[in-house]
């Protein structure tokens, strides 16, 4: 369940075929994935959360459109462009987002960029869950490393603790 009512994701790549075998993503086909990528949407979704999405929605086109998969997905959608979104019907709002929550401010954008102390992103598929430059850090929410569903920002926090705690985070 998404905690807080905002939900973050990146890199679901509806209809993209080769995704599948690019990731080594666990499902038989496009369709088997794109089902239970919406199948675990929604059941952490509930209908008046948020989720922000880091990019790369969908390789989209005259059957699969963005409404189509959006009309089956909980919640509402914020869209932050990633490299492959180039479809116009996708009411893609910004290229970068702050957030403000817990008393930090988060950095959300499809690239990984180390802009505040934390940050969010998607695009790396599955290189890293966590990563540092200093002492900021960056958040991969791409759906890859979660299990594809989106995350909560508890769960985001308690990436960045295990991160800390590791032997990696060594200043």
């Amino acid at each position: 369940m998404i905690i807080c009512g905002t939900g973050f994701t990146g890199d679901t790549h509806f209809n993209h075929k080769k995704i599948v075998e690019y990731d080594q993503r666990p499902f038989k086909s496009v369709e088997h994935m794109d089902r239970e990528i919406v199948r675990r949407w929604n059941e952490r979704v509930k209908p008046e959360d948020t989720v922000i999405h880091l990019g790369d929605f969908g390789f989209l086109r005259e059957d699969k459109t963005y409404r189509y998969y959006r009309e089956q997905l909980n919640g509402d959608l914020v869209l932050v462009r990633g490299n492959h979104d180039n479809n116009n019907s996708m009411n893609v709002i910004t290229e970068c987002i702050v957030i403000k929550y817990g008393g930090r401010d988060w950095w959300c954008e499809h690239y990984p960029t180390y802009k505040f102390e934390f940050n969010l992103c998607g695009h790396v598929h599955t290189l890293w869950k966590v990563s540092r430059e200093g002492y900021k850090i960056v958040v991969n929410v791409g759906m890859p490393v979660w299990n594809y569903m989106p995350i909560s920002i508890d769960e985001i926090d308690r990436a960045i603790w295990d991160f800390k705690r590791s032997d990696n985070y060594v200043l």
